[in-house]
């Protein structure tokens, strides 16, 4: 008989949210990562209530902002603002976040080890999820590297500014290919920019550039760092063998967004259940279900704003686009076919809109 029944490889969000239900369940879960926690981690730090809401606890204790307000820009140039009728998001941050979700597995009875890197082909456990991240190796060692595609981020943090609490802030083609934004958190306020791969080389002028247009001084900025952002291409293997890869590590994020939390929380649900009825294979199944179509969705959507962002900024502002959005957010959409329709009707207007303008 094998030590574990799961081994979990990465103690991010998915990895620990997986290795939580697994345990929660009765399985016996070893739960493994090369860091120590709490340990920080590059990422914007927002979790929408749509995420939160899959999980099986409340996040309240690492929270440390709740955003009703939305504030967007396009190109330094228009810009809107609106209030939501309830909040569309907690700001964390990922040292909170991640050790508060590590504990949780723990609590449930998960075998927590930090510190601790682990080859994925010498682990004695029935069954191997991969959890390490967009820059993970296990995934590989085990024949199970997705075909990604990439952009990437910066980001700093900076004193904390009254202005930009409750509020996500978002400037909209600050990058080719992206956005840039401002996310409030306790004592600071994040800051950053992400786009295509190619614009690597000139995230630290777009970020200055973000900075001075919204009043903050960028020679303030501490923990500055940059990463990937892993976007799956449709059919990319999940599983192979005993072995599944979930969240980050399978590429599974918003391409639109650049937000993978969602993902992350949903793919280590899906996983579970499908450990749990002794049937990996159908959590690759699930995924071209439940997460795929959402992703094709958001490529739709990049593209819409990338081509046509004046057209796609003015449908955007309407009011009640933002309505459609607060209920994406806020999860309030009945069913995952609901939330893909949703995206697909806008990209769809987007294009329409276009034409009809002549662009």
């Amino acid at each position: 008989m094998a030590a574990h029944d799961v081994a979990v490889i990465g103690a991010g969000p998915a990895g620990s949210t997986a290795a939580y239900r697994l345990a929660r369940a009765g399985a016996r879960v070893l739960l493994v990562d090369k860091a120590r926690f709490p340990r920080d981690k590059p990422c914007g730090g927002g979790v929408t209530l749509r995420a939160a809401r899959l999980l099986p606890f409340s996040i309240d204790p690492v929270v440390e902002d709740v955003v009703d307000r939305l504030e967007c820009g396009l190109d330094y140039g228009p810009h809107f603002a609106r209030t939501a009728r309830a909040p569309l998001a907690y700001m964390t941050q990922r040292r909170r976040l991640d050790h508060f979700l590590l504990e949780r597995a723990g609590d449930a009875g998960a075998d927590v080890r930090q510190g601790v890197a682990v080859d994925p082909r010498e682990l004695d456990a029935g069954v191997v999820v991969v959890a390490d991240g967009c820059n993970g190796t296990s995934a590989k060692a085990l024949g199970l590297a997705p075909e990604v595609a990439h952009g990437v981020a910066l980001e700093a943090n900076f004193p904390h500014d009254v202005r930009h609490a409750h509020t996500m802030t978002l400037e909209i083609a600050a990058v080719p290919g992206g956005y840039g934004w401002i996310f409030p958190k306790g004592d600071h306020v994040n800051v950053g920019v992400g786009g295509w791969a190619s614009e690597g080389p000139r995230l630290r002028a777009h970020l200055r550039r973000m900075c001075d247009h919204y009043g903050i001084d960028p020679d303030t900025a501490t923990d500055t760092r940059g990463y990937r952002l892993p976007m799956r291409r449709p059919n990319a293997a999940l599983v192979f063998g005993n072995a599944a890869v979930i969240g980050d590590a399978a590429g599974l994020v918003d391409p639109f967004s650049g937000d993978g939390m969602y993902e992350a929380f949903l793919s280590a649900q899906l996983v579970a259940d499908a450990v749990l009825a002794d049937d990996l294979a159908s959590y690759a199944a699930t995924v071209e279900r439940r997460i795929t179509p959402l992703t094709t969705a958001g490529w739709g959507a990049k593209l819409a704003f990338d081509r046509f962002p004046r057209t796609t900024f003015a449908l955007a502002r309407l009011p009640v686009t933002f309505r459609a959005v607060e209920r994406l957010l806020r999860g309030e959409l009945a069913t995952p076919g609901e939330a893909r329709g949703l995206e697909r009707t806008a990209v769809r207007a987007i294009y329409r809109l276009a034409k009809a303008a002549g662009a």
